[in-house]
């Protein structure tokens, strides 16, 4: 596949985004980002867990539309922009410690709608989770606030 990418952002740019939002209170870190992909780590942790101590679904999503969310955002040009429409997770395998790598990667780059799958997998590389997500590309000019 070629290089989808029309902004060029570096990790540690794309880092300093993280302030005050989930993705920092989570302790989401933005890996790599090659030709057709983007990666992300996320720990395991007292802020991830759920009461049976291990990782809660949610974070797994939050991972997976934050990586989506940030691989779309970097497909578009400067007059569009994209909105998570839909999310799905299948949960496969537990983790309790340590932390979970994501990597999104585009199944869909159409004019008006996006498709990405997102892997989640633990520090020994098996698969706990499978995200898709569907993104709707909007024009800045259709954003009422604009």
């Amino acid at each position: 596949m070629t290089m989808i990418w029309k902004k060029e952002f570096i990790i540690k740019d794309m880092n300093q985004f993280r302030k005050d939002t989930i993705v920092g209170h989570l302790g989401i870190e933005f890996l790599k980002k090659g030709d057709d992909f983007l990666s992300a780590t996320m720990p395991v942790d007292k802020k991830t867990v759920q009461p049976m101590g291990i990782l809660h679904g949610g974070a797994s999503v939050v991972l997976a539309e934050t990586l989506g969310s940030a691989a779309s955002y970097m497909t578009m040009d400067e007059s569009h922009y994209s909105v998570g429409l839909e999310v799905k997770a299948n949960h496969l395998k537990s983790v309790s410690k340590g932390s979970v790598t994501g990597t999104a990667r585009p199944v869909h780059l159409g004019r008006t709608t996006q498709v990405w799958d997102i892997s989640i997998e633990n520090e020994t590389a098996e698969l706990i989770c499978v995200s898709r997500l569907t993104m709707a590309v909007l024009k800045v000019s259709d954003d009422p606030a604009c």
